[in-house]
């Protein structure tokens, strides 16, 4: 077969049948396309011409050109993926990537705001929404979404009218791989959500084509379902004065939801259950993250640290 219209399939089963989000899969064909492109440079075109020694001169030559431990290891897992899915889908001879290895990631930790600084970015927004501003209630309904439930960004504009249940404060959103959870919100995120809904979201659903279609809580400036660019843009915009080093996106306060829950007692699996997380380790950086805290705290209080 050839290499490219195999990627094609691949990427097609990705989206059909893993249920993937439109990150992850852009994610696997931009890792995939580099993987054809470096192929066709040596003359090869088809699948069972890719061996093994193929997937390791290509992350040689990444690692040449000063691409990070988590490039390298993505593309080693996307590179193991595709050749799995090869042997198993479409009959070929070999699993050529089955001994491929990449360098572990460098793990850092998450950006983590203080409840201060979290504080200081809610009232912010709150002052907005005085003058009535269908926008400003909007994203104050979002970022206490962001901090009450930990939502990845995917899932908050996600979000339909018919996944909020007001009485109950929760919320059933959809995450990775399709797994649909219900996570609690707490009174202030109850308060924006309701009079971003009363009094902002009609004002913004009158802008659409066709506002009998809308069915999306969040909406963007023309009354569509907003977008994570959106999102991302204003979160980015909140934390630029925001004292603390690290990704300034919407993950930021998902990372924080989870820290301030530890810090406060909160059980690791249920954090764990909240954040929608497969597995119980990945959760287990927000101890760390915990644990380097306390150390700084010791470390700037006790006389004898």
């Amino acid at each position: 077969m050839q290499l490219e219209r195999a990627i094609d399939d691949f990427v097609s089963y990705l989206l059909a049948e893993r249920g993937y989000s439109p990150h992850t899969i852009r994610a696997y064909r931009s890792d995939l396309a580099g993987l054809a492109a470096f192929a066709a440079e040596r003359q090869i075109v088809d699948t069972d011409s890719v061996t093994l020694e193929t997937y390791r001169d290509w992350l040689w030559l990444a690692s040449q050109q000063g691409r990070s431990k988590a490039t390298l290891a993505r593309r080693s897992a996307t590179a193991k993926s595709f050749s799995a899915w090869l042997r198993r889908s479409e009959g070929a001879p070999v699993d050529a990537a089955r001994r491929l290895r990449a360098p572990k990631p460098d793990r850092s930790l998450p950006r983590v705001l203080s409840r201060d600084a979290m504080t200081s970015v809610l009232d912010g927004l709150s002052l907005r929404t005085a003058e009535g501003d269908p926008v400003a209630l909007r994203d104050l309904a979002i970022v206490e979404l962001l901090y009450a439930s930990a939502l990845r960004v995917s899932e908050l504009v996600g979000v339909d009218n018919g996944d909020l249940d007001l009485d109950r404060r929760t919320l059933r959103v959809l995450g990775k791989g399709s797994k649909e959870r219900v996570v609690p919100f707490g009174a202030p995120a109850h308060l924006a959500v309701v009079d971003y809904l009363q009094r902002g979201r009609p004002a913004l659903v009158a802008r659409a084509a066709d506002p009998s279609t809308v069915t999306a809580t969040f909406l963007g400036s023309r009354g569509g379902r907003l977008g994570t660019r959106s999102v991302y843009e204003l979160v980015s915009r909140l934390l630029l004065d925001v004292p603390g080093s690290g990704p300034d996106g919407p993950h930021a306060f998902r990372h924080t939801a989870a820290t301030h829950l530890l810090d406060g007692g909160a059980d690791l699996r249920a954090v764990q259950e909240m954040l929608g997380h497969a597995s119980l380790g990945t959760t287990q950086i927000y101890t760390h993250v915990t644990t380097e805290r306390l150390r700084e705290t010791y470390r700037l209080a006790h006389p004898r640290a």
